[in-house]
């Protein structure tokens, strides 16, 4: 009523002026939505970029590795892979910089270039001059008392003949390094003129659980030569079964003596599957079953340990001249299996030494977490799943202190003239010898599940070793005394 009683053009000037203030509040609303959305813009373009500078950062400064050998992705090298990518690190080609090299191969011949130039802190997973040990021939008939008696072909033909001559009922079986053909033959069925195979005198009392014969396969790593330093891996050990009862023996069945990839696993075993399923390692599995037939597992352990020391001891000075080509001499750790038999009196006789195992659950998946364990107990033995991997003393010293290497205060505090006393004070120690140190003491600090096998306390026959081996023995000796845990 009060609008009708305007003039019509009052209602006129009044509706423009509606429309203006309207327009006016409109815009004046759209202005601060702008200014909004433009404050919320800038506060999100500065949280990315935020992020992705700190992300940038993060793969500049993560971790890397690379792989090398033959169809490294085909599935072999899946749990390598998958712990490396776990720890953080970041893959890469061989040809990029890297700070592990993981190589299937022994890769001293086609990537000796790139291995004769590393930096301080790489790592690779091999050493130089392991063949020495891996090599099946070599290791064979290399005369020790814990490996059968055994006899390269062709050279050693006729020394074969007389031994057989004179053992009648002894048993051979004709080797060669891939592993391939094995099988128990008659003496006129050998080849004696094959080249790069031996013969070797067949374990024929094996010990037998449930009537099967099995093989054991024990992890090991070496991180040092000159002076040595050899770690057996304690966690776990991997058994191996044939899949046919041994009896009644039959040396054309090879499955009854011949432990092959389609193996019996422990957790098929009657008297061994109830622990495992229980909870217990293979290892603990075992034991348990050796204890129960009275007998005591420590003493195949002790034989393990003594074949293990033996061979790296026995081999080191072979090693080392390989080793010697190289100017970095701190780079390389290896990660072989040791694989062994045992016969009917618990005596322990080793069989081949692998280096590169096997490490891919594939074929028996409850074999993954083994294989996980083990590289990640390596990983950090060596220090590439910590932050303690330049390798370098500087960087070593902040996190080893003297006082952690020192062993006698008291005489490294008289100590003028560096006398014989004074050999492991910080004054009278040169900048090598302190690197050792450092590296020994971080090892057993990651170690976790290995036992170190060298040096190790209370060496009987401490005057039978290399200069470099017995000065680091008697540091292992003297940290011993003072605290139990450092005697393995």
């Amino acid at each position: 009523m009060f609008l009708r009683s305007w003039p019509r053009v009052k209602l006129e000037k009044f509706a423009y002026f509606v429309l203006i203030v309207g327009v006016l509040l409109t815009y004046f609303n759209l202005r601060t939505l702008i200014v909004t959305i433009e404050k919320v813009k800038i506060q999100y373009e500065s949280i990315h970029n935020s992020r992705l500078n700190e992300n940038h950062w993060k793969v500049s400064n993560a971790k890397t590795f690379a792989v090398h050998g033959k169809h490294v992705d085909s599935g072999y090298l899946f749990h390598v892979l998958d712990t490396f990518q776990a720890i953080g690190y970041a893959r890469r080609n061989v040809s990029d910089d890297w700070d592990v090299l993981w190589t299937h191969d022994y890769p001293f011949t086609n990537l000796k270039e790139i291995l004769k130039d590393l930096k301080p802190g790489q790592k690779v997973n091999h050493f130089p001059g392991s063949g020495y040990i891996t090599n099946k021939i070599n290791l064979a008939t290399s005369n020790y008392t814990f490996v059968p008696k055994a006899f390269q072909l062709p050279k050693e033909k006729e020394d074969f003949r007389k031994y057989a001559a004179k053992n009648p009922s002894t048993m051979f079986v004709q080797k060669s390094n891939n592993h391939r053909g094995i099988k128990i033959e008659k003496i006129e069925n050998l080849d004696l003129m094959k080249p790069e195979s031996f013969v070797q005198k067949y374990v024929s009392n094996p010990y037998l659980i449930d009537g099967y014969k099995f093989d054991i396969g024990v992890y090991v790593v070496i991180t040092s030569l000159e002076p040595l330093r050899v770690y057996r891996y304690d966690g776990e050990i991997l058994f191996r079964f044939c899949p046919i009862l041994y009896e009644p023996f039959n040396p054309e069945v090879l499955d009854k003596y011949v432990v092959g990839d389609d193996y019996l696993p422990l957790w098929k075993v009657n008297s061994l599957k109830k622990a495992h399923k229980q909870g217990f390692s293979m290892k603990e599995s075992f034991d348990s079953f050796i204890h129960k037939n009275g007998n005591d597992s420590s003493k195949i352990w002790a034989q393990v340990d003594e074949a293990i020391r033996t061979i790296y001891l026995t081999k080191e000075p072979l090693m080392i001249q390989s080793w010697k080509k190289f100017d970095k001499k701190r780079n390389f750790f290896e990660l072989v299996r040791f694989d062994f038999v045992i016969d009917e009196d618990l005596t322990v006789f080793l069989m081949e030494v692998n280096m590169s195992p096997n490490l891919s659950s594939a074929h028996f998946p409850p074999n993954r977490l083994l294989y996980e364990q083990v590289l990640f107990n390596t990983f950090s033995l060596v220090g590439i799943s910590n932050y303690l991997t330049t390798g370098t003393r500087s960087h070593n010293s902040r996190f080893v202190s003297f006082k952690q290497i020192t062993l006698n205060y008291t005489e490294c505090a008289e100590c003028i003239h560096c006398e014989k006393e004074c050999k492991f004070c910080p004054t009278c120690s040169s900048d090598e010898d302190l690197d050792i140190l450092q590296e020994a003491y971080l090892e057993h600090i990651h170690r976790m599940d290995f036992r170190r096998v060298f040096p190790f306390a209370k060496i009987k026959n401490m005057k039978d070793l290399s200069g470099e081996n017995k000065w680091l023995s008697l540091w292992y000796e003297e940290k011993c005394k003072k605290d139990i845990g450092w005697c393995t």
